[in-house]
């Protein structure tokens, strides 16, 4: 097991005092302005190493949620005004799923978010959807089941209102594609089976996967929603198309139908 050596401060040392001769190899102890020349050297750093810097150096999992958040939106600012701006949104919006998932409306009351504008949050989740999503391609999805959540969650968890998706999946359980079938309203999203079977068939799928949002924040499935997924579930069957799972998207949760022992 790792063990944590001693700090050298903690190890005693001789004193150099009038009372203990310097040795001649030993540099001059640094006072008034020349102390403060070495602590300006890059060499000898006085100060925390900033977020750049600590980012370069250390990776992303060294800085915290708000060290982040400053960097994403005020890079080239003082690091010390950035931070204080990133907490205040987080402090707002309760986390960073919760600042990025936020509609319009909420993003342009906060302060300081009108010239960041919700276009660049939304913008950032789509290039983080598409970097999950690439390799379901070359890989069963069935793999990578966490990659699918994350996906899922950046694609819809901020929607306002409800859609309903499907990932069509070849035979060896790799994506072919995805599609937004049906849009609704904040609370309900009309599904219509043939549809569904069309566009199957259409991308010639041997299984997908279903997916929609609840905008209420509230992931768990409704008796509503069961009752679709076996209505769809054996309409599909039909055609020789396997419903693999079926998740349902909220802000904080992605609940599946499979570990759920729904289908």
């Amino acid at each position: 097991m790792p063990v944590v050596s001693p700090s050298a401060a903690a190890v005693p040392g001789p004193r150099l005092d009038a009372a203990t001769p310097r040795r001649p190899d030993t540099p001059p102890r640094a006072t008034g302005a020349l102390a403060a020349r070495a602590c300006a050297e890059p060499a000898q750093p006085c100060a925390p190493l900033g977020l750049r810097d600590r980012l370069r150096d250390h990776g992303a999992s060294a800085l915290s949620d708000a060290e982040l958040l400053a960097l994403w939106l005020y890079g080239r600012g003082d690091d010390a005004a950035a931070l204080r701006r990133a907490n205040g949104l987080l402090a707002r919006f309760g986390s960073l799923h919760g600042l990025f998932t936020s509609c319009e409306a909420e993003w342009r009351g906060a302060p300081r978010a009108d010239a960041l504008g919700h276009a660049r949050a939304q913008a950032s989740l789509a290039i983080a959807a598409r970097v999950l999503r690439a390799p379901l391609r070359a890989v069963s999805v069935l793999d990578s089941p966490q990659r699918v959540r994350d996906w899922l969650a950046l694609w819809l968890a901020g929607r306002e209102h409800e859609v309903f998706v499907v990932l069509f999946l070849d035979a060896r359980h790799r994506l072919l594609g995805e599609r937004e079938l049906f849009r609704g309203t904040l609370t309900q999203t009309s599904v219509y089976p043939r549809e569904v079977v069309k566009a199957a068939l259409g991308a010639n799928a041997a299984g997908v996967i279903l997916a929609h949002n609840h905008p209420s924040g509230v992931a768990e499935p409704s008796r509503a929603d069961e009752q679709l997924t076996t209505i769809l579930r054996d309409a599909l069957a039909l055609v020789d198309v396997r419903v693999l799972d079926h998740f349902v998207v909220a802000r904080e949760a992605v609940v599946s139908f499979a570990e759920r022992g729904l289908l």
